[in-house]
């Protein structure tokens, strides 16, 4: 079992490649070269997901956990005179959460650094960024990307209406805080992490057990639809960031959080009260929660009835699709439930 450095290291790698929704092949590279070290049968199928495959004693029988590879971000809108490049959202992101930085255009041909700007302070009344100031948060149709380079710079590099924006390694560097971890886009390199330390203990699980880090889940859950429609499943667990706020009963520490409703519906009981049954063994907690505005691979593949049974654990988490910050006991122990319940839980 990896320690907190291991964890924070391997958290480090994944969140320094870039991944926006739908432009995933920096992350899906360095994914197939970490499962394939790791001796792990690995594959990208028609959907991008990444899957590595764990045989288990009964092949006949299968899992899957899943953990979205794919971060928010924004898309290229258009181009304008002087290098100047609007865009909007893509995903759950916000500009003002970002705030004023370097951010990466994605182009076909180069990635080219850009500043994410909302205009200047010593203004008046008579400039649109005033109302900003005083009255209402910045939104992505005020916000702008200046590169400073020019029309003709900017088409030979790629840079193109559907291009993707994301936060620049310039700044993307997770810290540690003690025992805790900070970074952009926890959601949900974290997660992708427990993936790998998953591939390096399960050595012979009750059943074949597949690990899906999936693709596109910020925009709907495109690639976890895809495999769940595609692979016959007993159980699919997806692994998540949980959001700290007052409105749930959650405390941050290293309790993983287990869901039992989420906006697109309820989790499984039986399913949710094996995973419990599994952390008791192991003398740990989970907390539980209901979270609106939210869902994961496994709430929306229910939904669609692609899975008959579906839970998420997650990792308690600050300032969600932000500067986000976890616990790395948390995130350690997602691995070892999920661990006894791929080793045990499936013998009966």
């Amino acid at each position: 079992m990896w320690d907190y450095e291991q964890l924070f290291e391997i958290i480090e790698e994944l969140v320094m490649h870039h991944s926006p929704s739908g432009v995933e092949t920096e992350i899906n590279e360095f994914l197939l070269e970490r499962f394939t070290a790791l001796g792990v049968e690995v594959w990208c199928d028609r959907a991008d997901n990444i899957i590595a495959k764990i045989p288990g004693k009964n092949p006949d029988r299968a899992i899957a956990i899943t953990a979205h590879k794919d971060e928010i971000g924004a898309i290229v809108k258009s181009i304008g005179d002087a290098g100047k490049v609007e865009v909007r959202k893509l995903g759950g992101a916000f500009p003002w959460v970002y705030g004023e930085g370097v951010v990466d255009l994605l182009g076909d041909n180069e990635t080219i650094s850009g500043i994410l700007s909302f205009g200047s302070r010593h203004v008046s009344h008579e400039s649109p960024q005033k109302v900003q100031q005083e009255d209402t948060p910045v939104k992505w149709e005020n916000a702008w990307i200046e590169t400073k380079r020019t029309t003709a710079e900017l088409e030979a590099a790629g840079i193109r209406p559907g291009t993707r924006m994301v936060v620049g390694k310039h700044r993307k560097r997770p810290i540690r805080l003690n025992d805790h971890i900070a970074s952009y886009t926890l959601d949900n390199k974290a997660s992708v992490a427990i993936l790998l330390s998953l591939a390096a203990t399960l050595k012979q699980p009750i059943v074949d057990v597949y690990l899906v880090a999936s693709a596109k889940e910020e925009v709907g859950a495109i690639g976890a639809l895809f495999f769940t429609q595609n692979q016959k499943l007993d159980a699919l667990v997806a692994l998540e960031i949980c959001p700290l706020s007052s409105e749930y009963p959650i405390e941050d520490g290293e309790k993983p959080v287990l869901l039992v409703q989420d906006g697109y519906g309820i989790y499984d009981e039986n399913l949710n009260g094996e995973l419990r049954q599994c952390a008791k063994k192991l003398d740990l907690s989970l907390q539980l929660a209901t979270l609106s505005g939210f869902g994961s691979d496994a709430s929306i593949a229910m939904k669609f009835g692609h899975v008959a049974r579906a839970a998420c654990l997650a990792f308690p988490t600050q300032n969600t699709h932000g500067y986000e910050i976890a616990h790395l006991g948390a995130i350690l122990n997602c691995v070892k439930v999920l661990k006894e319940f791929c080793e045990f839980q499936w013998q009966n």
